[in-house]
């Protein structure tokens, strides 16, 4: 597998399969209608936060950022695309100042009779601090 050289001394950190029922499609026929959407978030730390309490991933992942800051965006309403959901999702978890990169993707089923599934993915690092 291949590590880009940022990432080498960094902690990967994932959460697999955060299920979000929502308001998201660019068609008529989608508006007010709540779609299922499957969200995997991985986003890269540096190695000093690997301490054997998990107060550091736990305060990213769960209290301060990543499932509060995602009820958030969905509290604004309809999102028209997955892209947008995407985007304001690396945002999101590319605010906290321990995280210096992020890859998002999302999938959403069902989406028309002759498509299964649709998806996207966002991949960003963190601008370097001049």
């Amino acid at each position: 597998m291949y590590i880009h050289p940022r990432l080498e001394n960094c902690r990967r950190i994932f959460i697999r399969d955060y299920r979000l029922d929502m308001e998201i499609g660019a068609y008529p026929h989608e508006k007010n209608k709540s779609q299922y959407v499957v969200v995997n978030i991985e986003f890269w730390v540096p190695l000093a936060l690997n301490t054997p309490v998990r107060d550091d991933i736990d305060e990213i992942v769960n209290h301060d950022y990543v499932r509060p800051g995602i009820q958030r965006i969905l509290e604004r309403g309809h999102i028209n695309l997955q892209e947008t959901l995407c985007d304001a999702i690396v945002e999101l978890v590319l605010s906290h100042p321990k995280v210096i990169a992020t890859r998002v993707t999302t999938e959403k089923r069902e989406v028309y009779a002759d498509c299964a599934c649709a998806g996207v993915e966002v991949f960003k690092f963190k601008e370097a601090q001049q």
